[in-house]
């Protein structure tokens, strides 16, 4: 699993629809998907795009290939309001917002192959779904993120990865010294190191990244290891790590330096995960203040969802950004 390739979207004018309908289009037709299938595809993600256009406040959309599944299509959106005060409502036939296509939330979440929404009145609304060309149904991934370059970039120096073996699931956060090509030429080196080593402890992957990354800018690097009880972390520079269960969050230990440059001995931390608790890794593109408090029911949400809520809760529009949201195994 990779970072995506798409684009965010401001969904503030009308012109981002047709902009989101094409790009939902030509992934359909890289994935050979039918044409009624690329015509469902289109129309729901129409639809809710045009919902946050009318109605929604700050919204922003990203339609790529499903982090693990090229063949599917992932709709990720997220606003800051006015979020839905009866979302079982919402998700029922026959309410649709006014003015809109005339399908309604539950139509086009009957659409999508699988889905997940998290909403809280007057904060927001953020809505993931994904779309198989088979229309077969497709479970949340246990680890799942995204990444958001800064201002107008269209590439991010931020990346992440993960690999995942029978209960264990390996993840890998780099960002890449300041931003734009030569960062994200930094973070996909470190990433490709990454996937060649995930086999390895934490702290020896992180060995192979920081010596192998010497040529490029560097960066801030994290490595988890995510089991059924426990959590293995090795951490070069200003990444940050997280647990979060029952409402609370504990901080995972870095290193100082610069990955691929300069830094101590690495080492590797034990920590103990409690059932149903959520691993976080984000790169300093958040800031560090969020708490899980303000985020009520969140991280019973999927990965996808949990990362793109943190995005919009605690993301810089000054930096590149990248956040990954990981489940214990139950």
């Amino acid at each position: 699993m990779t970072a995506q390739s798409g684009t965010w979207v401001w969904a503030e004018e009308r012109s981002a629809v047709g902009a989101l309908r094409k790009a939902a289009l030509d992934l359909a037709r890289a994935a050979k998907f039918s044409e009624v299938r690329t015509e469902q595809l289109v129309i729901a993600v129409s639809e809710a795009t045009s919902n946050l256009v009318k109605h929604a406040v700050e919204g922003v959309v990203l339609v790529r290939p499903h982090p693990e599944r090229p063949d599917v299509i992932e709709y990720v959106s997220i606003d800051r309001g006015p979020g839905f005060a009866d979302l079982g409502r919402a998700l029922r036939d026959g309410y649709s917002t006014a003015g809109t296509l005339g399908v309604g939330l539950g139509a086009i979440s009957r659409l999508a192959s699988g889905y997940d929404i998290y909403s809280v009145p007057g904060k927001g609304t953020v809505l993931t779904m994904h779309f198989s060309p088979d229309d077969v149904p497709v479970s949340p991934l246990r680890a799942s993120g995204l990444t958001r370059p800064i201002g107008e970039e269209m590439v991010c120096g931020d990346a992440y990865a993960a690999v995942e073996t029978d209960d264990l699931i390996t993840v890998a956060l780099c960002d890449g010294l300041g931003h734009g090509p030569a960062a994200a030429e930094a973070s996909a080196e470190a990433m490709e190191i990454f996937r060649r080593a995930a086999h390895l402890p934490p702290g020896e992957i992180l060995t192979r990244v920081h010596e192998g990354i010497g040529h490029t800018r560097g960066g801030a690097l994290a490595i988890a290891r995510i089991g059924r009880a426990a959590v293995t972390y090795a951490g070069i520079g200003n990444v940050a790590g997280w647990i979060i269960s029952e409402g609370a969050r504990r901080g995972l230990t870095s290193m100082p330096g610069i990955a691929g440059h300069q830094s101590r001995t690495p080492r590797e931390f034990g920590y103990d995960l409690p059932r149903n608790a959520t691993v976080v890794l984000h790169s300093d593109g958040l800031t560090s203040r969020w708490n899980p408090a303000t985020v009520p029911g969140l991280f019973a949400r999927s990965p996808s969802v949990i990362s793109a809520a943190l995005l919009r809760e605690a993301g810089s529009r000054r930096d590149d950004a990248c956040v990954v949201a990981v489940k214990a195994a139950s």
